[in-house]
């Protein structure tokens, strides 16, 4: 363990935020997702919540500064009728460590698994919320 860094960041995790570099993408997964099949690398976040897994993320790592949307959300299928509130919360944690008010854009199920298979990894989580898979653009360290 060390000091400052959430006991929810994997040793694997933080090796893979490390790795990336700028508009570099990671999937936080929900536990519906098909992680292993879409992955170039694959993080277990098993037991893990996204909107936990999130916070600890963004303590470490800095949102793309230079796209207009640095998150992107797995919109809705049409004619479904889920509902999505897991969306304010990662709004309101996504505000409160980086001061964005509107970081995402919602990108279409099948346009998200494409993204998904050319991010640089998936964190696959045991989020049990509807639509709840997240993309992340990794910013400039400063």
């Amino acid at each position: 363990m060390l000091i400052g860094i959430s006991k929810l960041i994997s040793p694997e995790l933080l090796k893979i935020l490390m790795e990336m570099g700028h508009s570099d993408e990671i999937v936080i997964a929900d536990g519906n997702f098909p992680g292993a099949s879409h992955a170039q690398r694959l993080v277990r976040a098993d037991g893990h919540n996204i909107p936990e897994l999130l916070d600890a993320i963004l303590q470490l790592f800095p949102l793309d500064q230079y796209v207009e949307k640095p998150a992107a959300l797995m919109g809705v299928v049409p004619g479904d009728t889920a509902e999505t509130p897991i969306w304010a919360e990662y709004g309101a944690i996504i505000e409160a460590r980086t001061g964005l008010k509107e970081p995402f854009e919602e990108v279409e199920r099948f346009a998200f698994y494409e993204r998904a298979k050319k991010a640089y990894a998936v964190i696959a989580t045991g989020e049990s919320a509807l639509y709840a898979n997240l993309i992340l653009k990794k910013g400039v360290i400063q």
